[in-house]
């Protein structure tokens, strides 16, 4: 090794000169771009950010409407069924009103002669 080039062709390192291999050629022209992509990368992440917060304010805004309409539907769904109970409560309210009103006119059938059943056989006889 000459120390005066500062160039290796082994693993071993002078403490004064830095060696430099063929192949570190590829990793040294990446890690000149590393600072460029390294100031990108808070630009890129803000990005990402801002697309993340998107998606989710889009995501808040389904769920919220999502539980408005569920929330409306049960609503909708107490009305109906409180409906249905006073629709049963008046059906069976009419229900003994025509029995009662059935057995008044049966009454009043039995105890009136206009409808009195009469036998008109035994007359013609």
């Amino acid at each position: 090794m000459n120390k005066m080039d500062g160039l290796s062709t082994g693993e071993e390192e002078d403490s004064t000169f830095t060696s430099i291999s063929l192949e570190d050629d590829t990793d040294h022209s990446l890690k000149s771009l590393r600072p460029r992509a390294e100031s990108l990368l808070p630009k890129m992440m803000n990005a990402d950010m801002d697309a993340v917060d998107a998606e989710n304010q889009v995501e808040l805004e389904e769920k919220t409407r999502l539980i408005n309409q569920v929330l409306e539907l049960q609503h909708t769904l107490e009305d109906l069924s409180a409906r249905v109970d006073a629709v049963k409560e008046e059906n069976l309210k009419l229900k003994s009103e025509n029995q009662v009103l059935g057995q008044y006119i049966e009454n009043l059938m039995s105890a009136s002669s206009v409808f009195q059943t009469t036998d008109t056989k035994s007359k013609r006889k």
